[in-house]
């Protein structure tokens, strides 16, 4: 093999390997809930939370091996979330705090 033939194999290789790396999950938020109660995924997964209440969500998860704090998200937008360390998780609002979304992460 040449060694552009080579370069282009490896180069395709690494896209492959890219592309399935992480899944993208969808999770709406509406009439002050998340659209399920709990979800597993794998350990890099996205999840994508999108506000569809009119009205502001501010999502975190608050985890002595995972957090995250989102600013305020406006109704319309969606905020993506990498969950990178395995474990369960509550994905909570703290607008409505009686939003939760149990996440295990394998």
């Amino acid at each position: 093999m040449t060694a552009r033939r080579l370069t282009a194999i490896a180069a395709l290789a690494l896209i492959v390997t890219t592309a399935g790396a992480e899944t993208v999950l969808h999770i709406a938020q509406r009439s002050r809930a998340f659209d399920r109660d709990t979800i597993e995924i794998a350990t890099g997964d996205v999840v994508q939370f999108s506000n569809e209440d009119p009205f502001l969500h501010q999502i975190y998860v608050a985890s002595p091996s995972f957090s995250f704090d989102s600013d305020e998200q406006a109704p319309g937008t969606t905020i993506a979330v990498t969950f990178t360390k395995p474990g369960v998780f509550e994905v909570r609002c703290h607008i409505h705090p009686k939003m939760l979304l149990k996440v295990t992460v394998k």
